[in-house]
């Protein structure tokens, strides 16, 4: 991020990101729509032509690797177009700095929860046995598993983290 403006606006919008996932595990896309357009304004009056390539650029780059953790029901479209809109405003190597660290972050508190759930502690355990011991290993695996329900929690709780990382990491 290269200016004062760029890290307001940035704040401001992981900060109103955050507090709506938590609330309601929803990114509003009147949000994303916001500080996308803020975005590509901001870049176009500093940069023309140039600047506003580069505000695209950078929502390219929020919304490429994003698209296939989307399809992979990994995340949900708001942080999809979150990220698309973060990177309008900071740039391609600002956003994909924050989705790295937010990835690392989100996988590092998957642990911790996959750990801390004892349903899933014991499921992991009778699902292990049942493979060792059963003629049909996947079977039993699956149907230890298949109804086991998912555990969700709102990426922005690693975007957070990931975000304060990534711009520390950048001004040193």
């Amino acid at each position: 991020m290269d200016n004062t403006v760029t890290c307001i606006l940035a704040a401001l919008f992981v900060g109103a990101a955050f507090i709506s996932d938590i609330r309601t595990m929803t990114i509003p896309n009147g949000l994303n729509i916001a500080f996308f357009s803020l975005g590509v304004a901001y870049h176009l009056t500093i940069g023309g032509a140039d600047g506003g390539l580069q505000a695209i650029a950078g929502a390219a780059a929020g919304l490429a690797p994003l698209v296939m953790l989307y399809l992979l029901k990994g995340i949900g479209a708001g942080d999809v177009k979150f990220f698309a809109a973060l990177g309008a405003v900071v740039g391609v190597e600002a956003v994909l700095q924050v989705f790295m660290y937010a990835v690392l972050y989100g996988g590092l508190m998957g642990l911790v929860i996959l750990f801390v759930n004892r349903s899933f502690g014991k499921r992991l355990l009778l699902g292990a046995v049942c493979v060792l011991t059963s003629n049909s290993r996947l079977q039993a695996w699956e149907a230890n598993f298949t109804d086991s329900g998912s555990m969700r929690f709102p990426f922005m709780i690693a975007v957070l983290p990931g975000a304060v990382t990534a711009w520390c990491m950048m001004t040193l």
